[in-house]
């Protein structure tokens, strides 16, 4: 009876998965030229290695980029310098000013709002460093925004791997929330459960973010983009997540530590309500994970069924997201990581140690100690 259970969780969370494959908004392709113009504003912090090509892709956007603003948020190397050599090749992009980060603040969430305050474009882009514009993004972007009525639409960026490791992990990401977030329902309901987004890639209307308080609403939190999509909603505003595979892509992480750390930052943070964690955590172990490996021991029915579930999700999101396929047959290990990778996220946070992330340590809430 509890095998057939199990067999039927992992039918109904993989087939959420497919169903989001398949339904999951894509952004619409502008049909000629927007009025509107966007400001482009890119939170840096020991990014020397990142600007260029972010700002290239940007300004391969041409008229619909009015301005592209970087804030240095105190990095110890050549960050503001390769923005300063940036700002006088193209009189669009300025470095702002860094200021002592304030009591209370997180360091993304302060640059980013220090960016939106200096902004002057109706259309605000939130652009992390390490992503990089398609060719007619921001159009993209802004024919989808509109046509949905979205003050805030985020881009679910193609994610760029190219080491084994990556190719290997990365795609848990996509498994993780397809799984859980039921796409289409972000587009009938105004509720905050349906909040999602990827802070690699955010449009916001600089009205509504001025109205609500943008960045300082998620001040102190290290799962910046999702929360700041939930307090959009709670606004009764709207804010959608849409396929970005055609507008943006981001290598995230670049090797197994990478991953490691990058992920236990925001993985046990990432839930508002935390009784909710351990459920997850044992969805993966006991519906994604524990199959194969009874049906390896032990073959049978129940447990084929789970994972033949498990692997058409896989399968069908890695079509989709152009994830490369040897990584479904290597779904066991991937599942084990992402296990380990919560349970330690969780250690570290509930014990008051956090994560070390770009020369800062950081609590849930709270920066406990950095160099600069």
């Amino acid at each position: 009876m509890i095998e057939w259970a199990i067999a039927g969780l992992a039918a109904v969370f993989s087939g959420l998965a497919v169903v989001n494959a398949i339904v999951f908004l894509r952004a619409r392709h502008s049909r000629g030229s927007f009025d509107a113009q966007v400001s482009v504003l890119i939170p840096a912090r020991n990014e020397e290695s990142n600007l260029d090509g972010c700002i290239e892709s940007v300004l391969r956007q041409g008229d619909s980029v009015a301005e592209v603003l970087i804030y240095d948020d105190q990095s110890d190397d050549a960050t503001p310098q390769v923005s300063r050599e940036w700002s006088r090749r193209d009189r669009r992009v300025r470095l702002l000013e860094t200021v002592p980060l304030p009591e209370g603040w997180l360091g993304k969430p302060h640059a980013c709002y220090r960016l939106a305050m200096a902004a002057r474009s109706r259309w605000l882009l939130f652009l992390d460093a390490d992503a990089r514009l398609e060719a007619g993004a921001i159009e993209q972007l802004l024919a989808t925004a509109q046509e949905h009525n979205a003050s805030l639409l985020s881009a679910w960026p193609a994610i760029e791997m190219h080491t084994p490791a990556e190719q290997l992990l990365m795609p848990m990401l996509t498994f993780y929330v397809m799984t859980l977030f039921p796409s289409p329902l972000q587009l009938f309901s105004i509720h905050q459960r349906y909040a999602l987004a990827h802070g690699a890639c955010i449009l916001s209307r600089r009205d509504v973010y001025l109205r609500i308080g943008g960045h300082r609403l998620v001040r102190t939190e290290l799962f910046e983009d999702t929360a700041l999509a939930r307090h959009w909603r709670r606004r009764k505003e709207r804010s959608l997540c849409c396929d970005g595979g055609g507008i943006v892509r981001v290598r995230m992480y670049r090797t197994i530590g990478d991953i490691w750390r990058g992920f236990q930052k925001n993985f046990y943070p990432g839930f508002r309500k935390k009784w909710l964690f351990p459920m997850v955590l044992a969805l993966h172990a006991v519906v994604f994970a524990a199959p194969f490996f009874v049906f390896v021991a032990s073959p049978n029915v129940p447990a084929f069924v789970a994972l033949s579930s498990v692997v058409v999700a896989r399968v069908v999101l890695a079509v989709r997201f152009r994830h490369p396929l040897w990584s479904v047959l290597a779904h066991p290990p991937a599942e084990l990581f992402l296990i380990a990778l919560g349970i330690r996220s969780w250690w570290q946070f509930s014990r008051g140690h956090g994560i070390e992330w770009k020369q800062r340590q950081y609590a849930i809430g709270r920066i406990v100690k950095s160099v600069r």
